[in-house]
């Protein structure tokens, strides 16, 4: 797993791009597209961008994790 550079949900953006959120969860950019296409995951689409508001992800992450 890849060491995330971002040592809190504060140091996030309001808007976390697709190479982010691979970056914070240690996962490869491949594995983070698949996930921001699931169902149920809190992702916009804007043209061809895929962002994800920092507040839907991180309430995400502690939906799934149960903190």
């Amino acid at each position: 797993m890849k060491e995330s550079k971002y040592r809190s949900y504060d140091d996030l953006p309001l808007m976390l791009n697709v190479q982010m959120i691979a970056d914070v969860l240690g996962i490869s950019r491949s594995k983070a597209y698949e996930l921001v296409s699931s169902a149920g995951f809190p992702s916009l689409k804007l043209g061809n961008r895929i962002i994800v508001p920092r507040e839907q992800f991180v309430e995400w992450v502690r939906q799934k994790t149960g903190r």
